[in-house]
């Protein structure tokens, strides 16, 4: 009986071929996009959980609280790890962990590495990072000790054992004695580099007493939990732990600091700190967008299966007769979908094999190396296609081994109105979901443009900037630039917009006359930077080489500053004081706010000041002309001054822009899994187009026959769709600005949602289907009229 059900099978596939391959299309394309999504979404979920403590690991963060803000920190002060060890008997160990970009040298080969990593000496005890070579428990103790990748051992060691030997660490190319090989990291991890220097370095060697500072907050840290420690029991007892260290040092500062802990499995998806990769919000929209297409190829399938019904009614009755049963015949009908799911998953496995590594470089990360090395993936996808399999064939199978055989063969059935009420209302949520993913869509991308050609407040074009950390022959690398050809001006700074900058705890003179304590972003800048990016000023002036003080007793800020000080105009925060990090002046001018940082972040109080020790960038304004050639001449000076560090630059516009990434590759990402999603609506208004097309064939002979013209057939057999498609965009629309606009929530700066992106996004949707349909339509309006008269 089974080889007999997958004959009548197979003989019902290959009969209806078009339909068929429908079937087959949309569940393919669809599965496939569930499985790219599936496996970006347990990439994402698994950051950070292959440490095998990663429950007892938490990251310690802070919310320091000033007379004006609450600032949120990523890491605590540089004291409290170390004192936290030895007041906490809960706790099994801490680290700090600090990224950093050093320059590394060994010999001739020298690079800078911008994954480098300073980390405690409980780094490996805490942490899974599989150490090949060395001590874990030493390898981080020692001042100058560095711990390589295997990856990075070999740039610079080739085939040669690195264990033990020296290499060049930092500006001051300070030996450094190789402690450790490890494992590269893996991708999903948060605390990813490639080398590991241990912090001692830091605190005994280049910040001596840093370790006993509780108000400057740089590194992370880590801290693992003895087993049975809850991270509340530590919570509690982190105010008095503050106040017997730190408590009449904060309130001299008037800093009140609350202590957190965050899991480190949630840090990547969940974290507020601001230097979080990931989206939670970002994961369920793409799991919906899979749950989406999922349904509508389902829809997709019932719909043909239901509206070819009346093709098996005299099968199904002379089965009955014959003496089949009910369940019976449900069990074939069943199987039917099954095997149409069995052929959709051999597919789809090779569609995602073949598509995957372009969807690796569309996210931006290596989410699969590939499918078929992850056997029990291709275990979970088969189960997924049978269970797909059942529930998308278990409504046809009903309806279908439900037709009474007395009325069949008496060629009296009729699918009813039930059949016909439940495709429209499929095929209205199926294009209901598909216009509000192209709803969707054209959000993302106009806030993308919108954030890509805002005004920001300050010239970013033709811009390069390289970096020199602070060497000694700077100066005259900055003279010696400048005086090259189509270089227009040159500039010194400890930062670029875009870049990271420190913060400074400062008082300044407010409204009121008083000295208001509060934390200002600053930004150390030369008499140059100021023009070079077209910074406007509001009031006062710019730094100028004619006055003496600005070196050391000026500040300039932004009107965010003003504001918070509680003045209304700028011109009245001209000629105040401030003291900010051991310096005492005025302020001489306030630019106007300008977005130094991504327009996802509200523009915020900045400083700015001169100090010759913080600068370790160099802007140069260039000609658009020959390019290339000016950077080879900028190269060649740099090398003749500085030929221990290599030439490193880059243009500002495209840094500043690479803060959008995440943004564009989600965008990317939303746009083509929602044209799937309406390829596959597509495909099943097709088959539906075509089925009613082929029900209606003696009607389309007799209305040419009696004069109706190509576009009056069109128009009769397009009309009942559209009128779908308009009643499923009414429903689209509030849905789609409601969860859109929640989304632009999350962007201190956005656009706004019009209404002719409705109208644009009902206008596609209605010509999608129109397209769509008078394909089939054309086709048989263009029939002859007499083969159709002719048809049973």
């Amino acid at each position: 009986m089974l080889k007999n059900y997958f004959k009548i099978a197979f003989r019902n596939l290959w009969r209806h071929r078009v339909f068929s391959f429908i079937n087959i299309m949309g569940l393919t394309v669809g599965m496939t996009a569930c499985l790219l999504i599936f496996l970006y979404v347990r990439f994402e979920i698994s950051y950070d959980r292959f440490h095998t403590k990663a429950d007892r690991i938490y990251r310690i963060v802070a919310d320091i609280k000033t007379p004006t803000e609450t600032i949120p920190s990523s890491g605590p002060a540089w004291a409290v790890p170390g004192h936290l060890k030895f007041d906490f008997s809960e706790i099994e160990a801490v680290t700090r962990v600090m990224p950093d970009n050093l320059l590394l040298r060994k010999g001739d080969i020298k690079f800078n590495e911008p994954k480098s990593i300073w980390a405690d000496s409980m780094f490996f005890q805490i942490f899974s990072f599989k150490l090949l070579k060395g001590d874990p428990r030493t390898a981080l103790k020692e001042p100058y000790s560095v711990v390589l990748t295997e990856s990075t051992a070999k740039k610079y060691f080739g085939k040669a054992d690195p264990l033990g030997q020296t290499i060049l660490i930092t500006s001051e190319s300070s030996p450094a004695t190789v402690t450790g090989i490890m494992q590269d990291m893996p991708e999903n991890t948060q605390v990813k580099g490639d080398l590991l220097v241990s912090m001692s370095t830091i605190t005994t060697k280049f910040a001596k007493g840093i370790d006993d500072q509780w108000s400057n907050y740089s590194p992370w840290a880590y801290i693992l939990l003895k087993p049975g420690i809850t991270p509340q029991s530590i919570e509690k007892k982190l105010p008095a732990f503050l106040e017997k260290w730190s408590g009449k040092e904060m309130k001299e500062l008037q800093m009140f600091v609350t202590l957190k802990l965050e899991q480190l499995k949630s840090v990547y998806l969940y974290s507020t700190r601001g230097d979080s990769l990931g989206s939670i919000r970002n994961v369920y929209i793409f799991s919906i967008i899979a749950l989406f297409i999922l349904i509508i190829a389902c829809i997709n399938f019932i719909n043909l299966t239901t509206a070819r019904a009346s093709e098996r009614a005299k099968e199904v009755g002379i089965r009955k007769v014959a003496g089949a049963v009910r369940p019976q015949l449900a069990s074939q009908f069943i199987g039917e979908s099954v095997i149409i799911c069995f052929i959709a998953f051999v597919l789809t496995v090779g569609l995602s094999a073949l598509l995957l590594p372009s969807f690796n470089q569309l996210a931006g990360k290596i989410i699969s190396r590939g499918i078929f090395y992850d056997g029990g993936l291709i275990v979970l996808l088969l189960g997924a296609g049978i269970i797909i399999g059942l529930l998308a064939g278990v409504y046809p199978a009903f309806i279908l081994s439900s037709f009474k055989p007395i009325e069949v063969l008496k060629g009296r059935f009729a699918t009813g109105n039930k059949g016909t009420f439940l495709r429209k209302g499929l095929v209205i949520a199926q294009f209901a979901i598909s216009t509000a993913l192209i709803i969707g869509t054209i959000i993302v991308y106009t806030q993308m443009n919108y954030m890509r050609n805002r005004d920001l407040g300050f010239n970013k074009d033709q811009v390069l900037v390289i970096e020199t950390q602070r060497e000694k022959k700077r100066d005259a690398l900055l003279q010696a630039i400048s005086r090259l050809p189509n270089v227009k001006v040159t500039s010194l700074s400890g930062s670029v917009p875009g870049s990271g900058n420190p913060g400074a705890y400062s008082e300044v003179e407010n409204i009121k006359g008083d000295l208001q304590i509060t934390n200002l972003d600053l930004y150390y800048v030369d008499f140059d930077y100021i023009p070079l990016y077209n910074i406007k000023m509001v009031a006062g002036r710019a730094f100028n080489r004619e006055f003496k003080t600005d070196s050391n007793e000026a500040m300039i800020v932004n009107e965010a500053t003003t504001r918070l000080l509680g003045y209304h105009s700028p011109d009245q925060a001209v000629g105040k004081r401030f003291k900010q990090w051991g310096h005492e002046g005025k302020i001489i001018g306030v630019i106007k706010d300008f977005h130094y940082k991504s327009l996802q972040t509200p523009i915020k109080p900045l400083s700015i000041r001169m100090d010759w020790s913080g600068f370790s960038l160099i802007s140069v304004k260039v000609n658009a002309a020959n390019v290339k050639k000016t950077i080879a001449s900028i190269e060649k000076e740099f090398k003749a001054l500085i030929p221990n560090r290599p030439f490193s630059y880059y243009f500002l516009d495209e840094f500043f822009d690479r803060q959008y990434r995440n943004e564009e590759r989600f965008g990317r990402l939303f746009m083509n899994f929602s044209v799937l999603a309406i390829f596959i609506s597509c495909l099943g208004l097709l088959g539906l187009a075509s089925y009613s097309t082929m029900q209606r064939t003696r009607e389309i002979g007799i209305r040419k026959v009696m004069g109706a013209s190509v576009s009056n057939i069109i128009n009769l057999l397009s009309r009942d769709f559209l009128k779908l498609v308009i009643i499923s965009f009414f429903i689209a629309a509030p849905v789609a600005w409601y969860f859109m606009n929640k989304w632009l929530a999350d962007f201190a700066y956005r656009t706004s949602i019009s209404w002719w992106i409705f109208v644009m996004a009902g206008v596609l949707a209605i010509l999608i289907a129109v397209i769509t349909i008078s394909v089939q339509a054309f086709r048989a309006a263009m029939a002859n009229p007499v083969k159709s008269l002719r048809t049973e």
